[in-house]
């Protein structure tokens, strides 16, 4: 493993189980922690609630962020993923079935690095998750880490 995690923030199993299959087919091998609403996700992030103990100064490499979450929506945990000095820079890729306008200008609005509608077709969204490892796990440069407490 070479060290940089995905965090994937999904509620729909079946979404779940379809990104993790698109990774592995093509080959990408990171660990991927998933939390499956946006207070899990925010607890991952933070060292908090079920994560507490968690160093938070290690932070994933990409945050694969869903939309409409259970507890805490999508655009919420954005928001205070901007708002905080630890994770202000950190890569959000927003990864929905979302197809309303107003998520999509909201999600950029609030700080998201790039917005992916979820195709419905497997071939196409493994081809997404494809282009999306190359660009994200390889080729971005993500900022340095920054003295995080």
């Amino acid at each position: 493993m070479n060290g940089k995690v995905i965090l994937l923030v999904e509620d729909n199993p079946d979404d779940e189980l379809l990104t993790l299959r698109a990774l592995k087919q093509n080959n990408i091998m990171n660990e991927v922690v998933v939390a499956r609403d946006g207070q899990e996700a925010l607890d991952y992030l933070f060292g908090t609630g079920s994560h507490a103990g968690r160093d938070p100064s290690i932070i994933p490499q990409v945050v694969l962020l869903d939309l409409k979450l259970p507890k805490v929506d999508g655009l919420e945990v954005l928001r205070r993923l901007r708002e905080d000095p630890r994770t202000d820079v950190l890569p959000v890729v927003v990864l929905t079935s979302s197809k309303e306008e107003a998520d999509l200008i909201a999600s950029y609005r609030l700080g998201a690095n790039s917005y992916i509608q979820k195709p419905v077709d497997f071939q196409q969204f493994s081809k997404a998750v494809q282009q999306l490892g190359l660009y994200w796990l390889v080729l971005n440069e993500p900022p340095p880490s920054r003295g995080r407490s």
